[in-house]
């Protein structure tokens, strides 16, 4: 049998759970409130996966950075308005248990707050199942590697065991900026060509789909 992942590092929103369209509609929504330009639906999308500063710095740079902490509530209002419709993607559970029966360990690197994570993970029931967790507000936002880096450090010191998942280019150009392989997930914000542009070992259709490529590979036999 192959050698199992020492640690499997995921991101959250569009990974995990889907929450892709709930995030795009709150982001223009806090910028309908402040009177600032509606970034259209994919350019809303793209930016999911950041820190939200940097998202705002990108759907819109017009907007006087005195202003962001008041977009930034907005937003937030907007989202967890609605947070609690948000759902898992089917499979997710099942493929969590997996893992952590194979052995390996379990992280997640957001973009999201530590607030939005704590609530995310208490409504899931989710909690349980990861060894530590990171969010944008309490480390670097991505595609800056400290996050993963932290992650390493804390659970097992070594990039050549640890894979990250993710469904953006941010979540993948985080990976490679720590020297950490990774495996991409199309179902989520960003398409299947622009996460092989970043040399991920996969990219997964379904949540099945990634189960057979995350079973079927290892540090060893990649």
């Amino acid at each position: 049998m192959n050698r199992t992942w020492e640690l499997v590092v995921f991101d959250w929103d569009g990974t995990l759970m889907d929450s892709t369209a709930a995030i795009s509609r709150a982001i223009q929504a806090a910028c309908r409130e402040v009177g600032v330009p509606e970034p259209p639906t994919g350019q809303a999308t793209h930016v999911i996966g950041l820190g939200l500063v940097d998202a705002l710095q990108r759907v819109a740079p017009s907007l006087d950075p005195s202003d962001y902490e008041r977009v930034a509530r907005a937003y937030r209002r907007h989202y967890f308005a609605h947070a609690d419709e948000l759902v898992l993607f089917d499979g997710v559970v099942p493929l969590l248990r997996e893992l952590r029966e194979q052995g390996m360990r379990l992280a997640v690197a957001t973009g999201k707050s530590r607030a939005g994570l704590e609530l995310a993970l208490e409504q899931s029931g989710l909690r349980g199942l990861f060894d530590a967790t990171r969010t944008a507000d309490e480390t670097q936002s991505k595609p800056h590697p400290r996050m993963l880096l932290e992650l390493l450090d804390e659970l097992v010191g070594d990039a050549q065991g640890t894979l990250m998942v993710g469904d953006t280019t941010h979540d993948l150009q985080m990976a490679l900026n720590a020297g950490v392989r990774s495996v991409g997930v199309s179902y989520g914000a960003h398409g299947a060509e622009e996460l092989r542009r970043l040399q991920p070992l996969g990219v997964a259709a379904s949540v099945r789909e990634l189960r057979d490529i995350l079973l079927g590979l290892s540090p060893s036999k990649p």
